[in-house]
């Protein structure tokens, strides 16, 4: 007989176990529903990168005196920099600048030990390609610079949620079923 109770006793601290981890998931759920959505409508709708992200490097030509740090600090020595000595003013003149975006790993190195400030890095985030030899952007295409996602006006932003959340803090609460 005591073995019939110890097993109806188990399968009440069963049970019970089992009611408390579905109210618990339940809860959660329900914490989830006044979320706003994460998801967006790539191309059309982008969200606005933060102020120190890591996009394409931008070049300026002029800036550039041809020394070499960006080389000698960047793990994999990727960007190639031609130059000739010119004698008759002692200095160093830039002929070429390229780097492999298909190789680069967006450290930014280049950018933070540049001393003429001519490396920048840019928002722009997309640069993929069908054929690996056109992510190797030369100086005049690590020149231009790209449309800004705020200034562009074929997309629309959309502010990352923690931003959002206060503005609609300010407006009233604001739940899937509101849109």
């Amino acid at each position: 007989m005591f073995p019939m109770v110890t097993g109806f006793m188990n399968y009440g601290q069963q049970t019970i176990r089992a009611a408390r981890y579905i109210g618990q998931s339940f809860i959660i759920t329900l914490s989830h529903t006044n979320r706003l959505p994460v998801t967006i409508q790539y191309p059309y709708e982008k969200s606005i990168t933060s102020e120190r992200f890591r996009g394409r490097i931008h070049f300026e030509f002029d800036k550039c005196i041809a020394c070499e740090v960006c080389v000698r600090v960047c793990p994999i020595d990727l960007p190639i920099v031609d130059w000739k000595f010119e004698k008759y003013i002692k200095k160093k003149q830039l002929l070429h600048y390229s780097i492999d975006f298909g190789v680069c790993i967006f450290c930014g190195n280049c950018v933070e030990y540049c001393p003429t400030s001519c490396l920048s890095m840019t928002e722009e985030y997309e640069l993929s390609t069908y054929d690996r030899h056109k992510l190797n952007y030369n100086q005049i295409s690590l020149s231009r610079l790209p449309i800004s996602r705020i200034e562009d006006y074929t997309i629309q932003t959309v502010m990352d949620s923690t931003t959002q959340m206060k503005k609609d803090k300010f407006r009233g609460s604001r739940t899937i079923t509101n849109y």
